[in-house]
């Protein structure tokens, strides 16, 4: 408990020094204001994985002092009674918007969701209609079809419902900010692609109007909208490039001889990849040991995240090194296994033998031009 009530400390710490510098930036551009921002969301499917309404109430009083007290304020959770028990505030605080899988059933779902609100004060969202869904490595490219995708999004307008298109528009998550999932525990580690594919509808908004309207987005909100909407734009020139060779610049090993001895960390066993300052990209950790003739030896870990490779340097019949490079292949980003820590996190053993005295180097990734500047210490 005193663990939790530190690091809820912290994290409102860092909340209220965010939002002080990110809210009074978006004030005037709220819709009283005249801008177009008409809610503000407080949380994301925080029901899924807290439950703590002191904790909601003051995302509620910050946002009120940056913002005012006419702007809507909102939270999105899955629709479910558990998820929005524990992850909204009932009443007319906060409103309660629920996100179920596209295709569900939305009528339950809504029903639902008003208990959550104050009479009168429930229109039915939701807040993330997915027209698509993100992929793991390994997995197939997820690509949910138009016809399907439409007829969801028109039993949602049917009940005189909203719904917010998650995504409209893609893109990329640049380096190594692509996330992961879990399926049933922490082991079951499913890393997302880098690239944001989810099927994103204002690319493909001109082959998707090439269908009847009846199957299309843009048909179905035309079906339900009373105001008319604006035409589709026309579709940009495509170019294709040539081709692109890449060239070697670099071997991963090379990197060793270029690191100034002052950036190493050292400490008796391997510690996380967060304990020296890095939180993306690679973390070299190294370990002296004495070879035992040319039979074969055996090293093991309980717990890495999230890739480790294994890697013998300067074999002798004396003595070797034991380079291992451990990739973060993308931070959890949703459910209860959020605190993702990454590294050699556990003893590595060598033939049944607890591996001591290590040394660990951060190899980031981000520009491979820079020097490594990390803040030596002993541990």
């Amino acid at each position: 408990m005193l663990f939790e009530r530190n690091f809820l400390g912290i994290l409102i710490f860092l909340v209220d020094r965010w939002w002080g510098n990110l809210l009074p930036k978006i004030a005037p551009f709220l819709y009283d204001e005249g801008g177009p921002i008409v809610m503000v969301q407080i949380e994301n499917e925080y029901g899924s994985y807290g439950d703590d309404k002191a904790y909601l109430r003051h995302l509620v009083t910050v946002a009120r002092r940056h913002l005012g007290d006419d702007v809507i304020l909102y939270t999105t959770d899955g629709g479910t009674r558990e998820t929005l028990e524990k992850g909204t505030i009932r009443g007319d605080t906060v409103f309660s918007a629920v996100d179920f899988s596209t295709g569900d059933d939305p009528r339950p779902i809504f029903k639902l969701q008003k208990e959550y609100n104050a009479p009168g004060k429930s229109p039915p969202l939701s807040a993330e209609f997915y027209t698509g869904r993100l992929t793991h490595w390994g997995e197939n490219i997820e690509n949910t079809g138009a016809h399907f995708t439409a007829a969801a999004l028109d039993r949602i307008l049917s009940l005189k419902g909203s719904a917010v298109l998650y995504m409209a528009h893609g893109g990329t998550n640049f380096g190594f900010y692509n996330g992961a999932n879990t399926g049933a525990d922490e082991f079951d580690y499913k890393p997302d692609l880098t690239s944001m594919i989810m099927m994103h509808q204002l690319e493909n908004l001109v082959m998707w109007t090439m269908q009847s309207s009846k199957y299309s987005l843009r048909g179905v909100v035309k079906r339900h909208s009373a105001a008319s909407i604006p035409s589709v734009p026309s579709n940009n020139e495509k170019k294709g490039y040539s081709m692109i060779q890449l060239q070697k610049t670099e071997s991963l090993f090379d990197l060793i001889d270029k690191i100034d001895p002052i950036g190493v960390v050292e400490s008796e066993n391997p510690t996380s990849m967060e304990s020296v300052g890095q939180m993306f990209g690679f973390l070299l950790y190294t370990s002296a040991y004495a070879a035992k003739g040319p039979r074969r030896q055996f090293v093991h870990t309980k717990l890495e995240h999230d890739r480790a490779q294994v890697f013998i340097s300067c074999p002798s019949e004396d003595n070797g090194g034991r380079p291992t490079y451990v990739e973060n292949m993308g931070r959890i980003n949703y459910g209860s296994h959020l605190f993702d820590q990454k590294g050699i996190l556990s003893p590595v053993y060598l033939d049944g033998n607890i591996l001591k005295s290590w040394k660990m180097v951060a190899i980031p990734f981000q520009n491979l031009n820079e020097v490594l500047d990390i803040n030596p210490h002993n541990q």
